[in-house]
């Protein structure tokens, strides 16, 4: 008898299963409730952003550096896990999409293992994932040095290419590497990952997509749902 592959539910989580991105708001929540006087902090990271876009930063670096300045250059693991789990509780509450949720909810009556994939730190994204009943979680690590955890990331930051990369070695792990995936994201850096999905036999969906992402749609045909109204961010682009 052939078995039938196991479906992969994909889904980025910044404007695509919420209706804004995740780390200016968790920036904000850890500066109120943890470390107020970091405020005075602010000019180091605006430094930083200049260096960014002067191409003298990545985008894992630029995280990194903000890291460092705002929540500090090491907090106890235990302490961290908490304020995320603190802040997801308000996040997802106040930003989550009706429409995402029902995505989820139908993928996990179909059977599919949800995963939630993005560059966002997984300190918090797993506090996210859980409020949206989802376990798996694919995102940008941070090193730890004994129960701390520290800015440096550890591998690679979870965006673009690295993102399938980090996804493909996922499947590995949980040795699902001939599954079937279907991809959902509303950004066009995902497009290595809309490819994996494809080439996979599963199928994409463009939520919410951003202006390239929906010349890239229409350019190859790749279906497209607006899942609700999202926030603008001078902070955050992707």
């Amino acid at each position: 008898m052939t078995s039938i592959p196991t479906e992969i539910a994909v889904y980025d989580l910044d404007r695509t299963l919420t209706d804004t991105g995740s780390w200016a708001p968790f920036i904000r929540f850890w500066l109120a409730r943890e470390a107020p006087w970091r405020v005075l902090l602010l000019p180091m990271v605006v430094l930083g952003g200049v260096a960014y876009g002067l191409g003298l930063l990545s985008r894992g670096q630029i995280k990194s550096w903000s890291h460092r300045w705002l929540i500090g250059p090491r907090v106890a693991e235990g302490r961290l896990l908490a304020v995320a789990d603190a802040f997801a509780l308000g996040f997802v509450a106040d930003h989550a999409l009706a429409p995402a949720r029902a995505a989820i909810a139908a993928d996990a009556v179909a059977g599919r293992r949800v995963v939630i994939a993005s560059a966002s730190h997984a300190f918090y994204v797993r506090a996210i994932a859980a409020r949206f009943g989802v376990a798996d979680v694919v995102a940008t690590e941070a090193q730890r040095d004994g129960g701390d955890v520290t800015p440096a990331l550890d591998g690679a930051n979870c965006y673009g290419s690295a993102k399938r990369a980090a996804l493909e070695q996922w499947l590995a792990h949980e040795g699902l590497a001939g599954a079937v995936v279907h991809f959902t994201s509303d950004h066009h850096s995902d497009a290595p990952c809309f490819e994996l999905a494809l080439e996979t036999g599963g199928s994409v969906l463009c939520a919410n997509p951003s202006a390239k992402l929906a010349a890239l749609a229409a350019d190859r045909g790749w279906p497209v749902a607006l899942w609700g109204r999202i926030r603008g961010s001078l902070l955050e682009r992707a």
